[in-house]
Order: structure tokens, then sequence, then C-alpha cells
């Protein structure tokens, strides 16, 4: 597998913390909450921390949902 291939593969599952809460927007550290009481998982490769586009998308519209049931006349 070449170096292209590769990273557009990661491109394509994967968001980097910064992406991640940008995607959902949210800050850096309402993500890092999520992350801690076990609302969202992160893959760690050294000091980088990568999201599963697919659970954030998943994430995101929970995240309507509930805005919806707490928040209904924002």
């Amino acid at each position: 597998m070449d170096k292209t291939k590769a990273i557009q593969l990661l491109e394509k599952y994967f968001l980097t913390a910064e992406e991640a809460a940008t995607f959902l927007g949210i800050s850096k550290q309402a993500l890092s909450s999520l992350v801690k009481r076990g609302k969202l998982e992160r893959v760690e490769k050294g000091q980088m921390s990568l999201f599963f586009k697919s659970d954030l998308e998943k994430r995101k519209q929970e995240q309507a949902i509930l805005r919806k049931k707490y928040r209904p006349y924002t």
C-alpha cells in the first residue's frame, strides 16, 4: 500500500480531535469529556487522538435529539 492510499483511508474513516470537535460543534474540552464519560471512543497513536467518523456521525444525531428534548425552544 502506498502512502497516498493510506492517507486516503485515514481521511475516509477518521478525524483528528480538532476536526471531531468542529464536526460536532463543541469545544475540544467537551470532546475530551465525552471520551472520559465513555460516550465516544478514540484511537491513540503516540500523542495523536483519532476518532471514527461513523461514531461521530452517530453522536451528532444523538446530540440533535437531546437538544430537541432538553432545549425545545432554542
